[in-house]
C-alpha cells in the first residue's frame, strides 16, 4: 500500500456540484465556476507525490481510494489506476467517474464526483475548514 497525504483548504465558492470529476488544487482562489474543486492551497501537487506511489497508481489492476476531511466529516472515494496517469501536474489533482487522462489525472472509473460528496462536508469546505486530503494505492 503506498499513500500521499495532501494538505489544503476549504473556500466560500466551494458548491461540489461538478457530476463527472473533482478536484483539489494548488490554486489560492476559486470561482463559482469551479463547481468541481473540493478545497484549495493544497500544499503538494501530483509532481510531488513519491515515485513508488506513482508506479503503484499506473498499474491498471490498482484501486485507488481519495478520502477527504474536513471539519469533522469525512468521505472517501474510490476508482482505478492505469498505465497512462502520469502525476506531472504541479497545480492539482482530478479524480475522474471517466477514463479521461492527463497529467492532472489521479484516478480513473471513480465510483462518484464531487456532487457525490457528503453535504455536510461540503459545507465545512464551504467555511474554510482545513481539509486532509488522501490518496491511498493498493
Amino acid at each position: 500500500m503506498h499513500q500521499e497525504v495532501v494538505h489544503a483548504s476549504g473556500h466560500e465558492n466551494v458548491s461540489a456540484a461538478h457530476a463527472s470529476t473533482f478536484e483539489v488544487t494548488t490554486d489560492d482562489y476559486l470561482t463559482p465556476a469551479g463547481d468541481c474543486i473540493l478545497a484549495v492551497e493544497a500544499d503538494r501537487a501530483p509532481a510531488d507525490f513519491d515515485d513508488a506511489f506513482v508506479e503503484a497508481a499506473q498499474d491498471a489492476d490498482a484501486t485507488i481510494t481519495a478520502t477527504l476531511e474536513a471539519g469533522g466529516h469525512e468521505e472517501s472515494v474510490t476508482g482505478r489506476g492505469d498505465p497512462e496517469l502520469t502525476f506531472e501536474s504541479e497545480r492539482s489533482m482530478v479524480g475522474r467517474t471517466s477514463t479521461y487522462v492527463d497529467e492532472r489525472t489521479i484516478m480513473l472509473d471513480a465510483d462518484f464526483a464531487a456532487e457525490g460528496f457528503d453535504r455536510d462536508l461540503v459545507a465545512a469546505l464551504a467555511d474554510g475548514a482545513d481539509a486532509t486530503f488522501t490518496l491511498t494505492v493498493e
